[in-house]
């Protein structure tokens, strides 16, 4: 079989707005960026207001093993096989960041004969959103130091009579918007800015004060580029950012720093979905892309809206397991202004559930265990525990599950016939086999056969995990009991000063977002399949006024990933003609 990226290039695509016009958007509303790519101006949700809302599709997925199980490849393959079968159906994914690109994870555009192409324009810079994010962000950071460095080398009241302006008073000590770059870069974790150059006046280069990166998409930008629902919203998300506190510690704002405006006029084109196409030439907006583990982690609320106008079924996909995105997608996302799901689909694979078996040690960048890919029913009657989770996962919100078992070559039919068997057994409305990988739409029709039925059947009455007006302690505790099944929630002696701080200034009534681990549905890694009798350690509490949320760092969960021994970018290469190489 070809590789991801020869089949991305085989492909016969269509101009960009052809695809556009047989979408039924206005011209003046598509601004293409190059052949295969545009840009949707926001302007069309108000020309499509008075169509009704389609179908919202999620596809979520059985805890991840380092390798992936085929979520993203089933997003885009649910997508042509309802297109397939006579629907008119659009995919709403995520841009990715080019730290996993060039890490592990390699592209991630889907797989095989369900992509969205070029991959090669997907993967990599796209229409610049992500890039977007990291300038406005850093502007952000230079305009705080700056500020700190004008008002301590005058003096207060010098600062304030030759400005015009009030002296925030920034705490250096006190700061918490770090900057950012979209690679995985260990070493930018903790540094120290402003040190001073030898023979120069003191503080020439800034007050000296130790720092530290996080990933661009861990970026609270990002979380405002997903969850604004227009453009004088994004705005004034921008302004409620806390960048800093004063002595007295009273909040700095982006709003006080008077950097918000700018900010926003440099992400002003980011907030425009990009319409991309699968390889069966059906539409994907690409839109947005914040970790399901550091953030909320699903595509914008936006580009759901316009596709909602455009399509029977819009199949959007949210990061990791359900215990992740899914969740966040839920309780964050429907809060902010999203559309509730009528229909989960949850991917899953013989392998991926053998590896929840507790038998095997998967560890990235290693061949799996035999033991995972040849026949063995007895570490999948093991590892289906997972799955068991999910669907009840799935089904603690009101919405309809259906299974989607992502076919491998090596596996047998005897053994998915005994978990297609045992996933109804265990609860799921639907479920069918994806071949979307080898076979493209005709691979996934039975998939997409089942979603429309139980669509049909089934009708979600969708409910949140949590009253978002208790009080954070309350909210964390519901996640880890009824979210993770663990027994509670145990918030650490600086996390519950920070919670009570949070609480005193008014943000207290935010949803709730659990930074953990998305290789198990508790906070640590080693605990597979459906565990029980933990507890969901919280060693900090972090807030972002701006997107809407307050966030909890558990374990040693980390916002700036780091590369192994061995990354992708060892083998990604041009050829002599220019070709990009081993990208998929």
């Amino acid at each position: 079989m070809k590789s991801d990226i020869e089949i991305s290039r085989d492909a016969d695509l269509m101009h960009i707005t052809e695809l556009a016009n047989n979408l039924g958007l206005k011209q003046e509303h598509c601004e293409p960026y190059g052949h295969y790519k545009a840009k949707v101006s926001l302007d069309s949700i108000e020309d499509l207001k008075d169509r009704p809302d389609g179908r919202m599709v999620l596809v979520t997925a059985t805890t991840p093993t380092p390798f992936g199980e085929g979520k993203t490849v089933n997003t885009i393959a649910i997508t042509m096989g309802l297109n397939t079968i006579g629907k008119n159906a659009i995919s709403c994914i995520r841009q990715p960041s080019m730290g996993p690109v060039f890490g592990i994870k390699g592209g991630a555009a889907g797989g095989g004969y369900a992509q969205v192409v070029p991959m090669e324009d997907f993967n990599l810079h796209l229409t610049g959103d992500i890039h977007a994010i990291s300038s406005a962000h850093n502007l952000g950071s230079a305009a705080l130091d700056t500020r700190i460095f004008h008002e301590e080398r005058e003096g207060y009241e010098a600062f304030e009579k030759r400005t015009g302006l009030k002296a925030l008073r920034i705490d250096p000590k006190r700061i918490t918007w770090r900057r950012v770059v979209d690679h995985n870069d260990r070493a930018l974790r903790h540094i120290t800015v402003g040190e001073q150059t030898p023979g120069t006046p003191k503080n020439m280069n800034g007050v000296p004060r130790t720092e530290g990166f996080d990933i661009t998409v861990g970026s609270e930008l990002m979380a405002i580029l997903a969850l604004a629902t227009s453009l004088k919203d994004m705005r004034e998300r921008f302004g409620k950012v806390i960048m800093a506190y004063n002595h007295d510690g009273e909040p700095v704002t982006a709003e006080d720093l008077q950097v918000a405006g700018s900010m926003a006029v440099i992400m002003k084109e980011a907030l425009k979905p990009t319409l991309m196409q699968n390889l069966e030439g059906g539409a994907s907006f690409v839109h947005a892309g914040p970790f399901a583990n550091i953030a909320h982690g699903n595509s914008s609320i936006v580009a759901d809206k316009i596709a909602l106008k455009l399509g029977d079924y819009v199949v959007t996909e949210a990061g990791f397991g359900s215990d992740m995105g899914y969740e966040k997608y839920c309780n964050i996302k429907v809060r902010a202004g999203g559309k509730s799901p009528d229909v989960v689909a949850i991917v899953c694979s013989l392998r991926g559930l053998k590896s929840h078996s507790g038998d095997f040690q998967v560890v990235a960048g290693r061949d799996l265990d035999p033991g995972m890919i040849d026949p063995n029913l007895p570490a999948l009657e093991k590892g289906v525990a997972n799955l068991h989770f999910h669907i009840n996962n799935v089904k603690k919100y009101g919405v309809p599950a259906v299974v989607t078992i992502n076919r491998f070559p090596q596996d047998t039919q005897e053994e998915l016939d005994w978990l297609m068997a045992k996933a109804k057994e265990l609860g799921a409305e639907g479920v069918a086999i994806s071949e979307g990988f080898i076979h493209g739409g005709e691979g996934c029709m039975n998939v997409a056969k089942e979603i429309d039925r139980v669509c049909n059947e089934k009708k979600a009455y969708f409910n949140y995990l949590y009253n978002v007006e208790d009080d954070i302690s309350t909210k964390l505790n519901e996640l880890a009991t009824k979210g993770y099944g663990g027994n509670k929630v145990v918030i650490s002696e600086l996390a519950q000063k920070q919670i009570a701080d949070l609480e005193a200034k008014g943000y207290g009534n935010l949803p709730v977002c659990m930074a953990k681990t998305q290789l198990s549905v508790s906070h640590d890694p080693a605990l597979k399949g459906e565990p029980t009798d933990f507890d969901v350690p919280v060693r900090e509490v972090r807030l972002s006024a701006g997107a809407g949320f307050v966030y909890a760092l558990c374990g040693t969960i980390m916002t700036m990933p780091g590369l192994g021994s061995k990354p992708g970018y060892m083998k990604i290469d041009l050829d002599d003609d220019g070709n990009i190489m081993n990208l998929s």
